[in-house]
């Protein structure tokens, strides 16, 4: 089922409290001042100051050479994807990926690529899963090129990978030659949640990225890093996908000021998710799904409503979620606070009862 968001409907109350996603985050008034600040150039021929010191900064994050500023994640895995690989080439993933279930066939359509989605609990696969998945290399089958990761996994309810498991899938990806990509949208999430540091969560990784318009709260961005022979190869998909900018520097600031005030407060947003998961689970006959991070997915099917329907009753008091593969996913993030997880509970046994 794919992702289907409650639509604004002008006849209802207004937002009160946005659990739709973290991107939904509005810029704080210091983040707007350092974006009014901000020095800025042409990015596209590498003179914008602020863009190549926030470039220069998530390389060093990450532990790569170098590292390009992207309008969007998205952006970052079509590129990145287009740099690894050839057309006909087969890439691994888990099969809730976002590369193969939520980026509209774009893959396939400009690469080429036949990404073969894999089982696992919680949005992972295991390593056993991936030997399982490999092939022997002939002209028969596909070239098995690259394997990708999620972390954290998003639909698998934003979990996160263990780093033993992230080094064996680097193993067993360099014993057959392949590159390994990693989707780090809520990348820092998993470093804040485990104390493990984003270096060396992606140590051994070809290339990764993070995106700073989720629970960072920046309007929009994300940096890509990997190698400088790499990047120059993602440049020239980014050019060629339209993805060169001007006088960036404005946007980059705001990842700056991110990167400066909002990551350690990333686990305000697990504190909050972990009440809310606690709170629905006390209520009779809806099921929850211990969260690790910002996401909180839970089924109220056993409560005698449908996601669906629950997300409509929500949304006529004023709260936005999101349902997403049958369940309902609310997100915490830096505008949600704890009188705003309390009030939803309220709403939601309010619902639960009319039921």
């Amino acid at each position: 089922m794919p992702f289907t968001p409650a639509r604004p409907d002008p006849s209802q109350p207004s937002v009160r409290i946005n659990l739709l996603s973290d991107t939904q985050t509005k810029p704080t008034p210091a983040m707007r001042a350092a974006m009014a600040a901000a020095e800025v150039g042409d990015e596209q021929v590498g003179d914008d100051p602020t863009v190549n010191a926030l470039c220069d900064r998530v390389a060093e994050l990450l532990g790569k050479e170098a590292a390009v500023f992207m309008p969007s994640g998205t952006m970052c895995n079509v590129a990145g994807l287009l740099a690894h690989c050839r057309p006909g080439d087969e890439i691994l993933a888990h099969r809730t990926a976002h590369i193969l279930s939520r980026e509209g066939g774009t893959h396939a359509a400009l690469g080429g690529f036949q990404i073969t989605g894999l089982d696992g609990a919680d949005g992972k696969f295991t390593p056993d899963t991936l030997r399982t998945a490999l092939h022997p290399r002939t002209r028969y089958e596909a070239a098995q090129t690259l394997v990708s990761v999620e972390q954290t996994a998003n639909i698998g309810g934003g979990t996160i990978w263990a780093k033993a498991d992230l080094d064996a899938v680097v193993a067993i990806a360099r014993e057959r030659g392949m590159a390994t990509h990693m989707d780090g949208a809520r990348l820092l999430n998993a470093c804040v949640a485990t104390g493990i540091s984003a270096r060396e969560m992606s140590a051994g990784w070809d290339s990764v990225w993070i995106d700073f318009s989720k629970g960072l709260g920046a309007p929009v961005g994300a940096v890509l890093a990997g190698t400088r022979d790499y990047i120059d190869a993602v440049w020239r998909w980014k050019q060629g996908l339209g993805g060169s900018m001007r006088q960036a520097g404005i946007i980059a600031a705001a990842c700056i000021h991110a990167l400066d005030h909002h990551v350690d407060r990333l686990a305000d947003d697990h504190t909050h998710a972990r009440t809310l998961a606690r709170g629905l689970a006390q209520i009779a006959g809806i099921d929850v799904q211990e969260p690790e991070t910002n996401l909180v997915f839970f089924d109220p099917a056993g409560a005698g409503i449908t996601a669906a329907d629950m997300v409509k009753a929500l949304r006529v008091k004023g709260v936005t979620l999101a349902t997403m593969d049958g369940r309902i996913r609310a997100c915490t993030h830096l505008d949600v606070n704890a009188a705003m997880i309390e009030d939803t509970l309220g709403m939601v046994r309010d619902i639960v009862r009319g039921v």
